[in-house]
């Protein structure tokens, strides 16, 4: 049972590393990367579409990304759909092909983004936090129960800490790295 309650607690923890990976890919950097447009949906025959099952994304070189819609009819919804977005991104289209240059970034849109990354690096360790409350509450019902001892109990909640430590440095290594990245010129 104390065994299935850490399982699931690490599944929990690991589910919100998942996510902040994701979130930290919703922030750009200087260079091009099909990720940064993940979050862009397009209005497609009345339902919102990911932009990546509208269009081939390419990087064309180190600071372009080059969009490429299935249907030449899209080319102007995909690029109202850049332009509202809060990438702060400008496409530029010729014939068939969406060019998207990332533009260089300043001092001040770089602490910006590292805002944005310290905060949502915050809201998964509050996240993985809450695992852990969640399995230690899961434990004292066990012992509330019966089921287990105090010395049980003790060692499992002891457990669970450990694994929200692993997972919070996980959340620190990853959070300095993004930020190297934005610091990165």
């Amino acid at each position: 049972m104390i065994n299935s309650i850490k399982t699931e607690a690490e599944a929990r923890m690991g589910k919100s590393l998942v996510a902040l990976a994701a979130a930290f890919n919703r922030i750009r950097t200087g260079r091009a990367s099909p990720t940064i447009l993940d979050g862009i949906m397009v209005s497609y025959y009345g339902s919102d579409t990911p932009l990546s099952q509208v269009a081939n994304i390419m990087v064309e070189d180190a600071r372009t990304l080059a969009l490429s819609p299935w249907e030449k009819n899209l080319i102007p919804e995909i690029e109202k759909a850049i332009m509202k977005s809060d990438l702060g991104l400008n496409p530029a289209t010729s014939g068939d092909v969406i060019r998207i240059p990332m533009p260089a970034l300043t001092e001040e849109t770089r602490k910006g983004f590292i805002k944005k990354a310290r905060q949502e690096a915050e809201n998964a360790r509050v996240s993985i936090r809450n695992g852990r409350r969640d399995a230690i509450a899961d434990v004292k019902d066990l012992l509330k129960d019966k089921d287990i001892s105090e010395d049980e109990e003790r060692k499992a909640a002891d457990d669970i800490q450990k694994i929200t430590d692993k997972f919070v440095g996980e959340v620190d290594k990853s959070l300095s790295a993004k930020e190297a990245d934005l610091l990165e010129i």
